[in-house]
């Protein structure tokens, strides 16, 4: 990333410094109450801990709409730390909020996980249980129906086949069984041939930023907000390597409107564990 240079004029030093000193003084107040005004402590959800940057706005999502799920994630009391899997704390200053969503004691909810948890839930969640499938990275599509009926998958070497394990239900623990199944044999190479092309202007709640590979990365836009002229400003949730909790991101580029950022970047999106590119945003 690139460095602020300053050039210092020695016969104007006592003045330059005076006025240097007492800008920067301004700027840091500025940022801090930018900053305040975006961030309310006290919020549970995503939509209710971060307002929008001044003349951005959301808009309106119905309560069907995964757009509003994801608004309206709950989150973990402000300060909150991210816990890996074996409840070790994440102590990189990459966040500004933790999901309230738990994780197993295995070392499984990763990136590309993390996503496919969100889109499986908010499904699990309005009964539409048809629409819960997800691809290996072998190919094999596991449909949630199957896994409900009472089969389960049969695992030899690169070959998956269904065979019929108990009798039907449909739990809880049996989707977050089925959730552990996907996260053990997907990933961001299988989660990234799923999806499809998306172009910047058009970013929503729901899109998801991606590099398919070993290693790779993901993350998904959560929130958006857009202003009278057409602007969007985005918000991204992730998890990592090893497993650990979703956290909604900080901006590291553009402090004063965190989390939120800016749709209309040009090179490379720098998150604070990834660089993306605007061509790497992606939809179901």
């Amino acid at each position: 990333m690139l460095q602020n240079s300053t050039t210092i004029f020695i016969s104007l030093a006592f003045i330059c410094c005076g006025q240097t000193s007492e800008k920067a003084s301004v700027s840091k107040i500025n940022s801090e109450i930018e900053s305040t005004e975006i961030i309310n402590r006290d919020g549970k959800t995503v939509e209710t801990r971060f307002k929008t940057p001044f003349g951005f706005d959301r808009r309106f999502a119905d309560k069907e709409t995964f757009n509003y799920y994801l608004r309206n994630l709950p989150l973990k009391q402000a300060g909150s730390k991210v816990k890996y899997y074996n409840n070790n704390i994440k102590t990189n200053d990459v966040y500004e909020a933790v999901v309230d969503m738990e994780i197993t004691n295995k070392d499984l909810q990763q990136c590309a996980d993390a996503v496919i948890r969100l889109r499986g839930e908010y499904f699990y969640s309005l009964k539409q249980y048809e629409k819960i499938s997800f691809k290996l990275t072998n190919g094999f599509e596991v449909n949630y129906t199957e896994w409900m009926s009472g089969k389960r998958i049969k695992v030899v070497g690169n070959k998956t086949s269904w065979y019929q394990a108990k009798e039907a239900s449909n739990s809880y623990k049996d989707f977050r069984a089925y959730m552990d199944f996907i996260f053990s044999y997907a990933g961001t190479i299988s989660l990234n041939k799923s999806l499809h092309k998306k172009n910047i202007k058009d970013i929503a709640p729901g899109d998801v930023f991606i590099v398919g590979g070993s290693p790779g990365h993901a993350v998904i836009v959560v929130d958006v907000a857009e202003n009278k002229s057409g602007e969007k400003v985005f918000m991204l949730a992730q998890s990592y390597m090893p497993a650990q909790e979703t956290q909604i991101l900080k901006n590291i580029s553009d402090k004063k409107i965190s989390p939120w950022y800016r749709a209309d970047f040009s090179g490379s999106l720098f998150t604070p564990e990834w660089v993306f590119n605007a061509d790497q945003l992606k939809t179901w």
